[in-house]
């Protein structure tokens, strides 16, 4: 029988903090960004990007950056609004979203762009 690998995490260390599904493996570099651009393109699922202030990274709602990408296939063109809105907001975390149209709700979501995080966080 295999053992549950703690991860480590603690309120004293703020880097330390986990942020949904992605956060759990290492960071995600340009390439396999795309690769998740082009997962939710292949899907036909709306792309959106939200951002947040790192303390607030808990809360329900996040900022909206613009409105959902609805119908956009083109992979940077949606790169280039994750990009634009982490240079607009460069110490917010940036998410990537894929909503899927037929089953009503998020088909995934993930930061993409982890702003500085803080110890007051």
């Amino acid at each position: 029988m295999s053992e549950i690998q703690d991860y480590n995490s603690s309120v004293s260390d703020p880097s330390s903090r986990k942020f949904e599904t992605f956060s759990y493996l290492p960071e995600l570099g340009v390439e396999k960004i795309r690769k998740q651009v082009e997962y939710i393109v292949s899907k036909g699922w709306n792309p959106a990007v939200e951002h947040t202030e790192p303390e607030n990274a808990f809360d329900h709602y996040w900022y909206m950056w613009k409105l959902p990408m609805f119908g956009e296939t083109d992979v940077d063109a949606i790169l280039a609004e994750a990009e634009a809105c982490h240079k607009a907001h460069p110490s917010h975390h940036v998410r990537l979203i894929g909503y899927d149209n037929y089953a009503q709700s998020q088909g995934t979501a993930m930061v993409i762009f982890r702003g500085p995080i803080s110890a007051k966080c």
